[in-house]
């Protein structure tokens, strides 16, 4: 099945490795314009040329900014106020009280991984 997203801009975050990528390049690869996101520059930079290297004619720009603070999602928008299609692929991961954690066996502490 060949699926024609040439009309189409996609936003795709967290974009920059694993699933986000996948994603990225496949909306790249059904034609669609693609913008790839990430917390720096280099990231952004990064995963689009690995795209372009694997998706002949991708149309991709990249956005960097942190979108799990107010300021790097008002960052987005201001950059790319309108898309079709949305993908949410951000991770937030946040620390909190105890450096422990349950396990099957017992309790693990983060630095003992």
């Amino acid at each position: 099945m060949h699926i024609d997203l040439s009309q189409r801009h996609a936003i795709v975050t967290g974009s920059t490795a694993g699933i986000g990528l996948a994603i990225a390049s496949g909306l790249a690869a059904a034609g669609a314009h693609v913008v790839i996101t990430g917390r720096t520059p280099a990231r952004v930079d990064e995963a689009i040329a690995s795209i372009v290297r694997s998706v002949s004619g991708a149309r991709l720009s990249g956005v960097a900014g942190d979108l799990g603070t107010r300021e790097g999602a008002e960052h987005l928008i201001a950059q790319v106020p309108q898309t079709d299609i949305l993908v949410n692929s951000l991770g937030i991961f946040e620390r909190r009280g105890s450096s422990t954690f349950p396990t099957r066996t017992g309790c693990a502490s983060s630095r003992s991984m």
